[in-house]
């Protein structure tokens, strides 16, 4: 715990371990701090704008990183989920309690561990990784997404929805955002137009197992009693940040 500042605080361990990070970011530590949360904090998550908004998650996160210089856009999506399980601890306790069918499970938070990650796939400060599709032998070249690049994507898919309620663009978007060349091609309409017309199905699906095997990430997976042996996953619903909710 962290006494130098006038409000504890806790070092929290980023699943990417920093390696994606550019030198210059505070993040290539591998590390973030983070405050306490107070009653501050908790007007955050009861801001009605925030909450309408569905920015209220990042406004508490944002809020409670200590460390100086940390661009929150660029942060990775399973470093982003490692602050959020920190902030529950540090907020409302380590223990989390949920029903899952029929029982209530109480999970020890502090137990949650990141993901295994193959650092052999992994040039430091380059978020750059390469896949072969196995039907078609394309040559991918793609990114892992960050928060800001989750803003641009919800953004797009917004207008397209917009301009047609019926769709739900959200998986081909994602990879449009995700996906960096096509053969070597890097121009954006070439990528953007593979992924519509090109991209076959059973590529896409190993393509999307490939990027969730690779991912830097919390596992978020617990072991009810006579439940699937691969686990299942924790639900995050609305109790996770608020505690008190009545549901």
């Amino acid at each position: 715990m962290s006494t130098e500042n006038k409000f504890p605080s806790e070092i929290v361990d980023l699943p990417s371990k920093g390696l994606l990070y550019s030198e210059d970011s505070p993040l290539k530590s591998g590390t973030v701090e983070m405050k306490y949360m107070t009653a501050k904090e908790e007007d955050i998550l009861t801001n009605q704008n925030y909450i309408e908004k569905g920015v209220v998650i990042d406004k508490l996160l944002q809020a409670l990183i200590v460390t100086e210089g940390v661009d929150y856009n660029q942060l990775l999506i399973g470093d982003k989920n490692a602050l959020l399980i920190a902030a529950r601890i540090l907020g409302y306790g380590k223990d989390y309690e949920f029903n899952f069918g029929d029982t209530k499970e109480t999970i020890d938070l502090t137990l949650l561990d990141s993901k295994k990650i193959d650092e052999s796939l992994f040039s430091s400060g380059i978020n750059e990784f390469k896949f072969t599709a196995p039907a078609t032998n394309r040559e991918l070249t793609f990114k892992l997404l960050s928060h800001g690049d989750e803003i641009k994507i919800n953004q797009e898919v917004k207008g397209l929805q917009k301009i047609n309620k019926e769709v739900s663009p959200e998986l081909s978007t994602r990879l449009k955002h995700m996906l960096l060349s096509v053969d070597g091609e890097t121009d954006r309409n070439t990528v953007r137009k593979f992924v519509d017309n090109e991209f076959l199905a059973i590529d896409s699906r190993a393509f999307r197992k490939h990027i969730e095997k690779i991912s830097p990430d919390m596992d978020l997976k617990f072991y009810p009693e006579n439940g699937p042996a691969e686990g299942v996953s924790i639900p995050i619903g609305v109790t996770f940040l608020w505690p008190d909710a009545d549901i």
